[in-house]
């Protein structure tokens, strides 16, 4: 067949050269050459409509309306090609999910419209950071403890004192240790930390001067048993544990040399657990302001004042009602020291632990940490509180 006797035309126009001349259009007929007559083009069978070629305007049929002829008048000619399976049409990068669904393929995983309103993210609750549980009772039943030992038995506590005095050395001895490389000798540390709690008791602050020399000395021979290598890093961090430790415990153990001795040391205590309580209360509700954000970012200014609020009012009481000669005004005086040395001690085992890259000493006292984690406002309060009494009470 001469592919120019079709020529340009448009779906359903018949030129007059192609009309056959015995018959008129059939209705519903499709277009045909001049050598088919109407009577086969009504043998055409409609195909169904192939969507819109792609987007981009790539290779396109230019009758995009015509209907595509076909049935067996024009098999002779016009040889088709074999019938491939259906497939869905695959995914082009430029598809849309709205030109998906029109090929037919359902969008997976659509994104939502940018002018969605997204859901508030739910408000997060402030934690204490600890297992609190854990801690008060803990809290508890080392105050049982110290309450019982000390009012029974005074030499008792001294023994108590003794325990948490080396616990609290072999802490930091261990974490000093794993973290530097340091090794301070724990044995004359412990020996001697439990002789300077005792001297302290027994003789005062004499006894207690004299335990301290011995054991910085003791240090100084028990290292020599190693190589001289990093002798001077390994002699001057156990020294300054002899000194950070057990001599300032010695302090509560001088306050329980006195005749009300019981009631000394529970005033001690007391304040230093109620700073701490009020600087973790207020600090936690209300603090906004960083008090050292360097050293530890969870303390806050309005925590300080808090501390120092709960210590005055409880120091006000204690004089008042434990101590024998003391006056409420002494009492706010004290909670004001009391508060102030917790903070500084709390603050300076802070850059110690920053310093090693630890959260806690140990993890002897859960919801706590450990011994020394306890320890931190009590060592450097201990020999505040002492004076304190001293000048206002005398030594009892």
């Amino acid at each position: 067949m001469n592919n120019s006797s079709w020529g340009p035309r448009q779906a359903g126009y018949w030129g007059p050269a192609d009309r056959p001349p015995a018959q008129g259009p059939v209705p519903g007929a499709a277009p045909a050459g001049p050598t088919y007559d109407a009577h086969d083009a009504q043998g055409t069978r409609p195909m169904p409509i192939v969507p819109d070629g792609p987007a981009d305007g790539g290779h396109q049929d230019d009758d995009r309306g015509a209907a595509r002829l076909g049935g067996p008048s024009f098999r002779d000619g016009m040889p088709q090609p074999p019938q491939q399976p259906h497939h869905a049409p695959q995914q082009r990068p430029h598809d849309t999910p709205r030109t998906q669904s029109l090929h037919g393929a359902a969008p997976q995983n659509p994104e939502p419209m940018p002018d969605a309103p997204q859901p508030a993210p739910a408000p997060q609750k402030k934690s204490a950071g600890r297992d609190l549980g854990a801690a008060i009772g803990v809290g508890v039943g080392l105050g049982a403890v110290i309450v019982a030992s000390l009012f029974i038995v005074k030499t008792v506590f001294v023994g108590v004192i003794a325990i948490a005095v080396v616990v609290g050395l072999w802490e930091l001895t261990k974490r000093l240790e794993e973290r530097k490389g340091i090794k301070a000798p724990l044995v004359p540390l412990a020996v001697g930390g439990a002789a300077m709690v005792v001297a302290g008791y027994a003789r005062g602050a004499e006894g207690a001067w004299v335990a301290v020399a011995l054991t910085a000395l003791a240090v100084l021979v028990w290292r020599m048993t190693q190589p001289p290598q990093d002798y001077l890093k390994d002699v001057t961090a156990g020294v300054f544990a002899a000194f950070y430790v057990p001599f300032l415990a010695t302090f509560v153990a001088m306050m329980l040399a006195a005749d009300d001795g019981p009631q000394r040391v529970m005033t001690f205590l007391v304040l230093t657990v109620v700073s701490d309580t009020g600087a973790y209360a207020i600090g936690w509700r209300f603090g906004r302001h960083k008090l050292a954000p360097r050293i530890s970012p969870g303390k806050t200014r309005e925590g300080l004042l808090g501390a120092i609020v709960f210590a005055m009012a409880a120091g006000a009481l204690c004089m008042q009602f434990l101590i024998e000669g003391g006056t409420w005004w002494q009492g706010l005086l004290l909670g004001l020291a009391v508060a102030t040395s917790a903070t500084l001690g709390d603050l300076g085992e802070s850059m110690i632990k920053r310093d090693l890259g630890i959260k806690d000493m140990g993890t002897l006292l859960p919801g706590h940490g450990g011994i020394m984690d306890r320890l931190d406002s009590l060592l450097p309060t201990a020999p505040v509180v002492w004076l304190l009494l001293e000048v206002f009470v005398g030594s009892g």
